[in-house]
């Protein structure tokens, strides 16, 4: 390690206490607002950040200029870069143009909706366009709490009466205890700093990343366009397929 007084910088960014992603959302928003050349402090007591501000840097074609971590907590000094390719070590990290990912989101668990928006703010916040594709339990996450009166057939109603009514609904894969497991999990968040789904998503939304419902499972589960979050597309096979062919990153969850 390095002591980062060694260097200069010309702004801080004091990221204590956030918890995986936050501490890279907010590297990714201050490094967005300098100017090539110029350097930032970081400050972190996320364990993680250890690791993922060199995995950020070298994705993203920044340069990490310093790096410290003792029981103080974690300081990196990064300098904004314009190449398109950086050095870790001795190995060459070349990066690609504009490179993106996809998830299908295909459940409604909570855990798995966590983390599928952790990855995606975190592909967000190293510069790549994320394509989130939701369907059949997944489309749930994008429901309306009260969409008000939407016409639906029987079949479309009994859906709508099963399924929870948006991402604050939503169940645990595990320890679910008749509605107490989330409870207990959103408390537990909140006492780590960690970001509730709901704020994930306006986070995810915020830096671009692209929501797509299924129109398929929306046909066959009663769900109307009118019932969904604004700012959500709707297409099908064809839409996903062309978002995946272009991405170097395609998750399942």
């Amino acid at each position: 390690s390095t002591e980062s007084a060694a260097y200069d910088y010309s702004r801080k960014l004091d990221a204590c206490g956030l918890q995986c992603p936050g501490p890279i959302i907010q590297l990714k928003k201050e490094v967005d607002r300098m100017a090539a050349g110029e350097r930032v402090l970081v400050s972190a007591t996320d364990p993680g950040f250890a690791k993922d501000v060199r995995s950020w840097c070298n994705l993203t074609g920044n340069r990490l200029i310093s790096f410290t971590n003792d029981s103080g907590g974690i300081e990196a000094i990064i300098e904004k870069a314009t190449a398109l390719s950086t050095t870790s070590g001795n190995q060459q990290v070349q990066v690609k143009q504009n490179p993106s990912a996809t998830l299908i989101v295909f459940s409604n668990d909570m855990d798995k909706a966590l983390a599928s928006f952790v990855l995606a703010n975190g592909a967000a916040a190293t510069g790549q366009q994320v394509t989130m594709f939701f369907t059949f339990w997944g489309l749930s996450i994008l429901r309306k709490r009260n969409p008000g009166k939407v016409s639906k057939d029987f079949m479309g109603k009994m859906f709508g009466m099963m399924l929870p009514k948006g991402m604050d609904k939503l169940s645990l894969s595990k320890m679910n205890m008749v509605g107490m497991g989330p409870l207990m999990m959103k408390s537990r968040m909140r006492s780590k700093r960690v970001d509730q789904l709901s704020e994930m998503f306006a986070q995810a939304k915020a830096s671009g990343v692209r929501f797509v419902a299924c129109q398929m499972s929306m046909d066959i589960m009663g769900i109307k366009a009118e019932e969904l979050l604004d700012g959500i597309e709707i297409g099908g096979v064809a839409t996903y397929m062309e978002a995946a062919a272009l991405s170097t990153v395609n998750l399942f969850i």
